[in-house]
C-alpha cells in the first residue's frame, strides 16, 4: 500500500474556548482532486492554514510524505512542495500579469537579494529562468495573451487564474486552492474547472475549498465534509450528495436550481 502524499492526524486548532478545527483526520493521494466543503465557519479556512503552517495546531499533526511538518513555517514547507494561493490578494496589480508569476519564482532564486539589487550575472540568470517559466505558465493556464497587460485592467476569471499561476511558480507537489471558482460566471467555470484538471495533468495534487457545488461535485475525486470544525463525512462524490448528515448541515434537500 503506498503512503499518502498527506496525512492530516487528529488535528485540533483552539481560539480560547472555540475549537476551530476539531480532532480531523483525513489523507490526500498523489494525484487526486481533493474538496473540503461546508457551511461558512465550518473550520475550512483554518485548516488551510494549519496544512499550510500558517497557523500551529493546538494538537494532532501534518504529515506530508511521511514526514512530521506540524511546527514547521511557512516558507519551510512551501519549499517542501506545499504551496496555497490567497485567492487575489497575492496579486500585485500595478505589475504585468508575467511579472507577477516572475516574482513567485523566489524560492528558487540563486542569486542574493543584494545580487538582484545589483544586477550581477547570477541575479540575471535568475531573471531569465524566472521570465521563461512564467511565460510557459501563463501560456499553459491560457493566459498568453494577456501576459504583458496590467493586473488591475484583467477581468475576474483571469485575476483568479493569475493567482493560481502565481502559486504554479513555486513547483508546487500539493496546491492548495482557496475558492477558484467563486464569482465566476458558468464559461468562466468552465475555464477554471479544465486548468485545474491541466493542473493535475501536470503531476500536481490538489486541495481545494469551494462553495461552488456543482463544480465540486464534477471535478473532485474525493470530498471531506466539515461542520462546526468536526468532520461529519468522506467520500466519493455521489456518497455526498446522498449522506444525510451532510444533507442536513450543507447541501439540503432537493434543489433544482444546484441539481441535487
Amino acid at each position: 500500500m503506498t503512503m499518502p502524499l498527506l496525512e492530516v492526524r487528529n488535528l485540533t486548532k483552539r481560539f480560547g474556548g472555540l475549537a476551530a478545527v476539531n480532532d480531523v483526520s483525513f489523507s490526500v493521494e498523489e494525484g487526486e482532486i481533493l474538496s473540503l466543503i461546508g457551511p461558512n465557519g465550518a473550520g475550512k479556512s483554518t485548516l488551510f492554514k494549519l496544512i499550510s503552517s500558517f497557523l500551529h495546531a493546538s494538537s494532532g499533526k501534518v504529515v506530508y510524505r511521511g514526514e512530521d511538518i506540524t511546527s514547521m513555517s511557512p516558507h519551510h514547507v512551501a519549499r517542501k512542495g506545499i504551496v496555497r494561493t490567497f485567492q487575489e490578494t497575492t496579486i500585485f496589480r500595478n505589475m504585468t500579469a508575467i511579472d507577477n508569476v516572475v516574482v513567485a519564482h523566489h524560492l528558487q532564486s540563486t542569486a542574493s537579494l543584494t545580487g538582484f539589487f545589483f544586477g550581477t550575472p547570477a541575479a540575471r540568470r535568475d531573471e531569465a529562468r524566472f521570465r521563461e517559466s512564467a511565460a510557459e505558465i501563463l501560456d499553459y493556464l491560457g493566459l498568453g495573451d494577456v501576459k504583458e497587460m496590467q493586473a488591475s485592467t484583467l477581468p475576474h476569471g483571469y485575476l483568479r487564474a493569475l493567482g493560481i499561476a502565481i502559486g504554479m511558480a513555486a513547483r508546487p507537489k500539493l496546491l492548495l486552492l482557496d475558492e477558484p471558482f467563486a464569482g465566476m460566471n458558468s464559461d468562466e467555470t468552465q475555464h477554471a474547472m479544465r486548468m485545474v484538471r491541466g493542473i493535475r495533468g501536470r503531476g500536481v495534487t490538489v486541495l481545494l475549498v469551494e462553495h461552488d457545488m456543482p463544480a465540486v461535485m464534477s471535478i473532485s475525486d474525493r470530498i471531506v465534509v466539515l461542520n462546526f470544525g468536526k468532520k461529519i463525512a468522506e467520500g466519493v462524490p455521489a456518497a455526498i450528495q446522498a449522506d444525510e448528515a451532510v444533507i442536513e448541515a450543507y447541501l439540503g434537500r432537493e434543489d433544482e436550481e444546484v441539481g441535487f
